[in-house]
């Protein structure tokens, strides 16, 4: 009886997955990367306003949600400029969420 070279049980490569014809490629990602810092300066300043309106008509104080507002712009500023060096829908998703978010986050203060 002989065996074989290679055990039957041997792990084989999992077949290679075919990619989306739906789904945005680099240039698509990066442009969408680039609007969102656009969006991102929009929602800076916006944050901003929200932020000086509130001190002149309101205690004066600035609270968590002023301070998580003006985080979440920042990191969404990280986030579009790592979408731009390794475009992933993720990262482009994560930068439109987050420039939406400080604004809002602010006017809750």
């Amino acid at each position: 009886m002989t065996t074989p070279d290679t055990p039957a049980t041997a792990p084989h490569a999992p077949a290679p997955r075919a990619a989306d014809p739906n789904s945005p490629g680099a240039t698509a990602l990066r442009v969408m990367a680039g609007l969102g810092l656009l969006l991102v300066a929009v929602c800076a300043v916006a944050t901003m306003a929200v932020t000086l309106t509130d001190a002149v008509s309101g205690d004066g104080v600035g609270g968590g949600f002023v301070t998580a507002g003006f985080w979440a712009v920042g990191l969404a500023a990280l986030a579009g400029v790592a979408a731009l060096a390794v475009p992933g829908r993720a990262l482009v998703a994560a930068q439109y969420v987050l420039a939406l978010a400080g604004p809002l986050l602010a006017l809750m203060d």
